[in-house]
């Protein structure tokens, strides 16, 4: 089976496929890695006893706890040069074919729309009907696996971001009225719409699902066809280009964008979206956090590398983004701490 540790977000944005490992890498350019061979021998003996385990029969929701939990371990002991040196050894190692039984590490891994976190990836965490297929040809391993991996502290902190996306349309809608306009960047299948009070009594005027992904595009079209979204075909470069007359918006945000974006273009990107804000509009944008307990596991078995951010970059971001006195913002986790969110309403 072929492998590949490389990430991508999409063929026109400014995020290429190696660019979230070379951000941490540049970041931690002068640690050296003469902690390798240690790292090397520690990480063969967590997959030796997990490969073991499993020929043993033993309880996989057990073996990948543990080894999830293992590898959070490492990639928070060593330096990131180190930790990407282990990839490729874990990834080709006997017991990654065990995990990959997992429909959900599978598709993960293998990135059939080819970039990282695509909305069907989050359909098996939302366990959506459009996994229905993949989950019931998944072998008795992959489904206890995949029934642990849905309930990883990652999976549920994405379904909460799922509800909170449609809190803040709700309560947006309910406080602007019927004139509501909306405007969702990457919006994926834009699952948080069919939970929404205001989009299905028409409570608001226009939400735009803007998205590169021409699948996605398709899904949302047909899914929302007869309501006010609108699915657009657009990229990161787009909108910073200015290729798009989106108009403005009571509400933007971002969920699952700034994860693959350096604080660079996350800032240029942040004064886009604030650009196309009215006067009391709201922005919001969510990040994994870097408390998520399961990061070597997702960035290993899954080959889902992501930019973690504390609550002090987030902030970094809002403050490079506008000044103080334009605006009202604040940063805060979701229950689990897995996701923070940064919020800027302009005033």
């Amino acid at each position: 089976m072929a492998r590949n540790n490389r990430i991508a977000l999409d063929g026109q944005s400014l995020v290429t496929p190696d660019s979230v490992s070379k951000e941490l890498l540049t970041q931690n350019e002068s640690n050296s890695q003469r902690d390798l061979a240690v790292a090397e021998a520690e990480v063969a003996l967590i997959l030796n006893l997990a490969h073991q385990q499993f020929l043993a029969g033993g309880a996989p929701a057990t073996i990948i706890h543990a080894v999830a939990g293992r590898l959070h371990q490492m990639r928070r002991k060593y330096d990131y040069s180190v930790w990407t040196e282990l990839l490729p050894l874990i990834q080709h190692h006997p017991v990654a074919d065990y995990f990959l039984e997992d429909p959900f590490t599978r598709w993960s891994f293998e990135k059939p729309r080819g970039y990282s976190g695509d909305a069907q990836l989050l359909d098996f965490i939302y366990g959506h009907d459009s996994v229905a297929d993949p989950l019931a040809a998944a072998s008795p391993l992959g489904t206890a696996l995949y029934d642990y991996t849905r309930e990883a502290s990652s999976s549920v902190a994405v379904r909460e971001r799922r509800d909170i996306l449609t809190r803040y349309v709700d309560d947006i809608a309910q406080e602007k009225g019927s004139e509501t306009e909306i405007l969702t960047i990457a919006a994926g299948h834009l699952r948080e719409a069919n939970r929404s009070q205001a989009l299905a009594s028409k409570g608001i005027k226009r939400w735009v699902a803007l998205d590169q992904d021409p699948l996605s595009i398709g899904s949302i079209a047909r899914d929302f066809a007869g309501t006010c979204v609108e699915a657009v075909d657009g990229s990161v470069k787009d909108l910073l280009a200015r290729s798009h007359d989106l108009g403005q918006f009571d509400f933007v945000y971002a969920a699952g964008l700034y994860d693959y974006l350096t604080d660079k273009v996350a800032i240029k990107l942040t004064k886009r979206c604030l650009d196309m804000l009215k006067p009391g509009g709201t922005f919001l944008f969510a990040n994994f956090a870097e408390d998520i307990a399961v990061d070597g596991y997702m960035e290993s078995f899954m080959n889902w590398t992501l930019l973690l951010r504390s609550k002090a970059d987030m902030w970094k971001i809002i403050n490079a983004s506008i000044a103080p006195s334009l605006a009202e913002s604040e940063v805060f986790h979701g229950q689990n701490h897995n996701i923070v969110y940064g919020v800027i309403r302009k005033l």
